[in-house]
Order: structure tokens, then sequence, then C-alpha cells
């Protein structure tokens, strides 16, 4: 359910562990990220539609939703 959806999620980087709570796109996967901390961009992890799936606490609302995201589904 749409209404169930949680849009905002934690994304850490792995090259220097920080952390900011982001906003998550409703219409579109996001599949670059700069961190904040050491700006480096950040890309999916093979497998995974878009950084919030491979870094955030929460996977992107696609997948919340069980749908198909790039070739990818819950």
């Amino acid at each position: 359910m749409v209404s169930d959806l949680v849009l905002t999620s934690e994304i850490t980087c792995p090259h220097c562990g920080h952390i900011r709570q982001e906003t998550m796109p409703t219409n579109a996967c996001q599949f670059f990220y700069e961190c904040q901390g050491c700006h480096k961009l950040l890309k999916p992890l093979p497998g995974d539609c878009c950084v919030f799936c491979s870094y955030g606490t929460v996977k992107c609302p696609p997948i919340q939703l069980g749908q198909c995201c790039q070739g990818r589904s819950s």
C-alpha cells in the first residue's frame, strides 16, 4: 500500500562511514549519490537497483512495493 511507504533512509558511505538521512524519490531510482563527508560518488552494488538499496537503511519505494526495479525484484 502506498501510504505504508517509508520515504526516508539513512545512507552510510562505505568509504568514510558518513551517515546522512535522505528523502528517496518516488518516481525513479537514484543511481548516483555524492557522499557529503568525503564527496565520493556512490553507485549501486551489483544486483541492486539504486544507492538506497545498497547503502541505505530502507530500500527504495519500488522495492518496498514489491515491484521490479531495473531488473531486481524484492
